[in-house]
């Protein structure tokens, strides 16, 4: 017959005290290993936080110099296309307004050609007597002498005039020479009709030729019609040669070279 077994009572108290003390051991040890734990993910998780933070700011950085660099390029493309439009333009105005001038009077211009059948019925306004007097100039490069032949004349409106201008090569070889005109007050060019002229036509001048240049032209009647030209009692007719040149461009008719 077994009889029970029985602790004696100091062993048992040790034996509390041993398993007090392995669990204390236990839960210090995993308090430790959580400690540990997280000082270590709290030295590697922000590491990898911020390696993709910067890794999105550089994709970031990239796309906005993408967008930028293609803009600066569609600018520069309108700013190419608007200079080469405006030097087309420019080579065009000259030539595009000179036509304008002649056919409208603008900018001191006397209009070019004539009417035949106005010429031949128009009445002469005889108590309007208008002074025109008359300006020769060459251009710097221009060795010609160059002068009108009257220094004025006296006209009416309706009425046909004709004036002569002189020109003399003194060199000793040929030069040809194409001339501009204006008429001033600017306004009266629309009425300064010219029949007859030298102007944008080349004249060849061999050495020491000497020729008269004459100019036929009339005012028209409506001058006297315009309030505008009420006070207009003198008209200035004026001649600026140039040499001709291949090549060259006659600057546009209705302002003064020196």
């Amino acid at each position: 017959m077994l009889l029970p077994f029985r602790v004696p009572v100091c062993c048992s108290h040790n034996l509390v005290l041993l398993h007090r003390c392995v669990r204390g051991f236990q839960i210090n040890g995993a308090r430790d290993v959580q400690s540990q734990a997280q000082q270590f993910l709290s030295r590697k998780v922000p590491l990898r936080c911020n390696t993709q933070t910067r890794g999105a700011k550089s994709r970031k950085t990239k796309n906005q110099e993408d967008e930028w660099r293609a803009r600066n390029k569609t600018v520069l493309t309108y700013i190419a296309a608007a200079g080469v439009g405006m030097v087309g333009m420019s080579y065009a105005a000259v030539p595009l307004y000179r036509l304008y001038c002649q056919a409208s009077g603008l900018g001191g211009t006397a209009v070019s050609g004539h009417d035949t059948e106005q010429v031949e019925t128009m009445m002469p306004v005889k108590d309007r007597v208008i002074k025109i007097t008359f300006n020769a100039d060459t251009h710097a490069s221009m060795q010609w002498n160059f002068r009108p032949q009257q220094s004025e004349i006296y006209v009416v409106p309706g009425e046909t005039a004709l004036a002569f201008y002189r020109a003399k090569n003194p060199t000793d070889k040929a030069v040809i020479g194409i001339s501009t005109y204006n008429v001033v007050p600017f306004d009266a060019g629309q009425y300064f009709n010219k029949i007859q002229c030298f102007c944008f036509e080349e004249q060849r001048l061999n050495p020491m030729e000497e020729v008269d240049m004459p100019v036929f032209f009339y005012i028209d009647p409506e001058f006297d019609q315009d309030p505008r030209m009420a006070r207009v009692d003198t008209i200035t007719l004026s001649y600026t040669f140039f040499e001709a040149k291949e090549g060259q461009k006659l600057p546009v008719p209705g302002y003064s070279y020196n």
